[in-house]
This record gives C-alpha cells, structure tokens and sequence, in this order.
C-alpha cells in the first residue's frame, strides 16, 4: 500500500501538469490578439481565475459524493468541452464561456481532486508533497505552453491557434480520463506512522510542527490564525503576480535593446524556479517547521525587492536575471505553504473545502498586477512600483511573526 502512494503521486503531478495549462494564458492568447482586443484577452483571464477558484471549492464541498476517479473524468471532459468551445469562438461570450468559464472550473476542480486525494497518502510528509505537485501545476504553463508556442504562429488572417486549442482540448481529456485508472483514495483505515520526536524536538516545536486541529470551514474562519495567514498569503502573492505581469516591461526599462527572444527566456526564468521553488519550500515546512520557512520565504521577497530596486537603479542587465531567479524561488514558496499549512493547522478532514477557501487569495491578489500597472502609467517609473512592493511585503513579515497555532 506505501509503495503505491509514490505511483499515486507521479500520476498526480501529471494530471496537475496538464491542467495547470490554462496559466498559460499569455501564451495561448498572442496568436488570437488579431480577433480578439487586448480587454477581451484580459477579462478572458480573469474569469477563468474567478472560474478556477469557484471550481476549487465545488470539487472540495462534492469531494465526499464524488471520489477522485470520477473528478478527474469530469474534469477531463469539461476541459475538452471548454478548449473546443474556445477553439470555434468567434466573439468574446464564447470565449469567456468556454476557456474562461468551463476550462477554469475543470481546472480548479481537478486541481482540488488530485491535491485533496495525493496529500492524504502523504500525511507524514505534507510540505514536500505539495511542492511536488504544485511543481507539476506550475511547470504545466511553461512547457506545455513552449510546444503551443513552437506549432501555433501568430499573425493576422492565420487561425492555427483554433486547431492547437481542439487538439490540446483531446490531450488533456485523454491524460484526464487515463490516469483516473492509476489513482485511488485513501482508505478510511490507512494509517502511516509519524516519526518519532526527540527531546530536541519535544523543546522546540517549530523543528518538528506546530499541532493543528480539525476544523471545519466555519471554524477555521472563525479563527485569528487564518486570517493572519490569509494577509500574509494574499499579500506574498501579489507581490509575486506583480513581478510576473510587470517583468517583461521592468527588463526592457533596464536594457531597451534587448530583443524579444531573449526577453521571453529571462521572464521564464520565473516560471522555472518557481517550480524549483515549490519543492524547496515544501521540503523546508516539514524540516524546519511552519514559522522558520515563513520567515525564508520573507526574507528572499524582501530580498527579491531590494535586487529589483537596485537593478533598476544601475541598469546592470545580469542582475535583472539574478532578481527573476530569486523571485520565482520567492514566489513559489507561497503555494505550497497554502495547503501544508491547511493539512496541519486544520486537519485533513475538512482539508478539501478548507483549501479552496484558502486559495480564493488568488481573486484578491490579481489586483496587485492591475495597481501596478496604474502606479506605472501614473508616474513611468517602477521603482515607485518597488515601494508598493515593499510596503506588501513587510506587511506580510508583521502578520507571519504575529502568527500562532490555533
């Protein structure tokens, strides 16, 4: 039965891998910019986030009715229906509808499935397992979206895109509906043994971690815990969609001549640490506790918007590249926290309604790359951008130091 859980795992990171295409959006959407206006690409988005998060907390309430096989066939189906209904659009309506409504929904409720189902199989380990498959959800945007760059040309008259989106549309119902067969839940009698705590640990909870204790969602709202962890994920994570949306724009301010190519490598250098940094931070949670790897993550975005402010400053080109690198390490830290906190503050019991709740900081926090982009307009210069950032941030360390066991 352990053996298995690692089969259940790779199948998961997978299915998330797949799923996390709809992250691709700024990708997917440059060949239709000829049919569709830069609003419409825009809103387009940000239903599908809405959509996703709504998805999220569907799959959590449904999770006890509908067990992680049938979600993720649903879940492929939907996004077949969602891609092909995007594939044939050819006003905005349907386009919100299929890619922003029905994709986004499939996404978050396969999504909430797969981590519900995976992180109960690694009870003893809920930090590392998350990062591993938060990893998969976030390397989905960067490599799938990199083949549907190579096959999918943009330019005007030229609709390739429509046939790439049926076709990913197939791919993605098919890997769905496959892998459902190799993965199954937690039986109500698996139990896997913890390690044993030391005297070292016995005097220091945080080396080991904090005791949680099963709350439901009304519960766990009513606590000043959560919502400490709330600002403090909400926060982090707009300072990272910031330095997502504004990346490209930051780049070229600091070195005008460099050509689009070499801009689109540096930027996925964000995407790919990123995914390096989900593992890493997971890996922390459960070596060094909660609080000492909230205080990591701090420390690198405080790090991450001193380098940004002097890169901007001096113009010196490889320490843009320096300041990516650490911001997507930065930033991935954040997720898997998310759902290693939930798992241990409040149980895996109410885990899959408790999670989606946790996540809707993604509806809040898609706000900051809008702020930032005003703070540009308004005053042509990030670095007044950098001290928004900042302000976040040292927010986010006051809640973190604040912060308790409930």
């Amino acid at each position: 039965m352990k053996n298995n859980r690692i089969v259940y795992a790779i199948i998961g990171t997978i299915a998330l891998l797949f799923a996390g295409l709809i992250y691709a959006w700024s990708v997917l959407s440059q060949p239709m910019k000829f049919e569709f206006s830069a609003v419409e690409l825009s809103f387009a988005f940000t239903v599908c986030m809405a959509s996703f998060c709504i998805g999220g907390l569907i799959g959590g309430i449904t999770q006890k009715k509908i067990n992680v096989r049938i979600n993720m066939i649903i879940s492929g189906i939907l996004l077949f229906a969602g891609f092909y209904i995007a594939s044939i659009a050819t006003s905005a309506i349907l386009l919100y509808l299929g890619y922003g409504i029905i994709a986004g929904f499939a996404s978050g409720f396969v999504y909430n499935g797969v981590m519900s189902c995976v992180t109960k199989w690694f009870t003893d380990k809920p930090g590392l397992i998350s990062g591993i498959l938060l990893m998969g959800f976030g390397l989905g945007s960067f490599i799938i979206g990199k083949v549907y760059q190579a096959y999918t040309p943009a330019g005007e008259g030229i609709d390739i895109w429509r046939s790439s989106f049926f076709i990913f549309g197939i791919i993605l119902v098919t890997v769905l509906i496959l892998g459902s067969f190799f993965i199954k839940p937690v039986p109500e009698d698996y139990v896997i043994s913890k390690p044993e705590k030391n005297s070292k640990i016995e005097n220091n909870k945080d080396i080991y971690r904090e005791e949680g204790i099963d709350a439901t969602p009304a519960q766990m709202l009513k606590r000043v815990s959560f919502w400490l962890y709330f600002l403090w994920t909400v926060s982090l994570s707009a300072v990272g969609l910031i330095l997502i949306s504004q990346s490209s724009g930051i780049l070229l301010e600091i070195a005008p001549n460099t050509l689009p190519a070499t801009v689109a490598t540096i930027v996925g250098l964000i995407s790919i640490m990123n995914a390096v940094g989900r593992v890493i931070c997971g890996f922390l949670f459960d070596k060094i506790g909660r609080r000492n790897t909230m205080f990591v993550v701090d420390f690198m975005f405080l790090l991450v918007i001193a380098l940004l402010m002097f890169a901007i400053m001096s113009k010196i080109f490889i320490l843009i590249i320096i300041t990516f690198i650490v911001g997507g390490l930065a930033y991935g830290g954040v997720t898997p926290m998310n759902s290693a906190f939930i798992s241990t503050f409040y149980g895996v019991k109410n885990y899959p309604v408790n999670f989606p709740i946790v996540n809707m900081n993604l509806m809040i926090a898609s706000f900051g790359s809008t702020l930032a982009g005003a703070i540009y307009m308004a005053t042509s210069s990030y670095l007044m951008v950098c001290y928004v950032m900042l302000g976040i941030a040292l927010l986010a360390t006051v809640a973190s130091i604040i912060l308790r066991r409930p």
